[in-house]
């Protein structure tokens, strides 16, 4: 005896079929998303001309770019380059002989002649004047982040379209943040 298949069988065989078929697609979708690399904004420190632009064209103000300090990587001189205006003689460091507008570099003393610098992200604006002092008449310890905590993460970063030697670029985040040597756990967070 052949058996006939009538049409509201038919109708809930395809009905399960293509539920079935649908909730394989969206779960496919969602652990796609789930696995997929994220990537984030960086500011490459050896491609950097401090050109001053991640402190103006940053979707935010102030900027999320955010100037960081290698401390291994530091002199702790007592004429830095990164504090004080360029051809400061005078060991004065009162606010019109120092480079950062924002006075964002702390200065304290450890022992003659040596101190230490730490930045103070909440008064950085990125301007990167101090980034520029410190490569110019230091070791270049100094140098710019974008900081992921501020960030949007905007799709065309408006910094990156504007600098002039490329130096913005996307990283993945499980490694965000790109350090001068490979000191990254000496960084200011």
């Amino acid at each position: 005896m052949k058996k006939t298949h009538n049409r509201r069988e038919f109708i809930r065989s395809c009905s399960r079929y293509s539920l079935g078929i649908a909730l394989a697609g969206v779960t496919g979708y969602a652990l796609k998303d789930a696995t997929a690399l994220q990537w984030v904004w960086q500011v490459d420190p050896f491609k950097c001309t401090y050109c001053g632009r991640c402190a103006t064209h940053c979707v935010l103000n102030p900027s999320a770019v955010k100037c960081v300090h290698a401390y291994a990587l530091c002199g702790y001189c007592d004429l830095c380059g990164g504090y004080l205006k360029p051809g400061h003689i005078d060991r004065d460091t009162a606010a019109e002989n120092q480079l950062c507008p924002t006075a964002a570099i702390e200065r304290k003393f450890i022992e003659e002649p040596y101190y230490e610098y730490r930045i103070n992200e909440d008064l950085c604006i990125g301007c990167a004047k101090c980034v520029e002092g410190c490569s110019a008449f230091g070791n270049g310890s100094l140098h710019l982040q974008i900081r992921h905590n501020l960030c949007v993460n905007c799709n065309e970063c408006a910094i990156a379209r504007v600098c002039p030697s490329d130096a913005i670029k996307r990283v993945p985040a499980y490694d965000p943040y790109l350090v001068k040597g490979s000191f990254s756990d000496d960084t200011n967070t």
